[in-house]
């Protein structure tokens, strides 16, 4: 899941990646089915918190961070 506004201060949309774009963007499909391209700086994604809580976090600091997957 997926989130951005479609201009400074509007209202936040959500909708989920389909696919990636030659040009680096990303494609997202909203809620209502419409496709759209997006510049990857403008997402958020969805994640854990900490404590468990979800809470949304830019997709430039999530795609940078390294972290270990856990097994099993």
């Amino acid at each position: 899941m997926v989130r951005w506004r479609p201009l400074p201060g509007g209202r936040w949309q959500q909708g989920s990646v389909t696919h990636r774009e030659r040009d680096g963007s990303v494609g997202i499909t909203d809620r209502r089915g419409l496709a759209r391209s997006l510049a990857v700086n403008r997402l958020e994604v969805s994640c854990a918190g900490p404590r468990g809580a979800s809470r949304w976090e830019p997709l430039i600091d999530r795609v940078s961070r390294s972290e270990q997957l856990r097994l099993l």
